[in-house]
């Protein structure tokens, strides 16, 4: 049975000053993202608020072990270069 997991990572974006340069900067992590873990990414709330982001990382894999490797990487990343911006980060399964 596949696995479908998903990554939600809460941001705080202090530096942000408008909703450009918050749409500019939530870019760039979704791209990152992407590219380095080969998921899914999208905004998922507070679309309208420049100073905060809700993203969420999809993954689909044949297991579940794999697909909790992918987002746990995927998790390690953000981590990495968000640093203070990442407020939290969960892993849900979908059945």
């Amino acid at each position: 049975m596949p696995a479908i997991g998903v990554l939600t990572l809460e941001l705080r974006l202090e530096h942000c000053h408008s909703l450009k340069d918050k749409r500019h900067w939530v870019r760039g992590v979704k791209d990152r993202l992407r590219r380095s873990h080969n998921v899914a990414v999208s905004e998922v709330a507070d679309q309208d608020l420049w100073q905060s982001s809700v993203i969420c990382a999809v993954t689909v894999s044949p297991s579940r072990q794999r697909a909790a490797q992918v987002l746990e990487a995927a998790e390690a990343a953000a981590a990495g270069f968000l640093g203070p911006n990442l407020i939290s980060a969960t892993i849900e399964w979908l059945d």
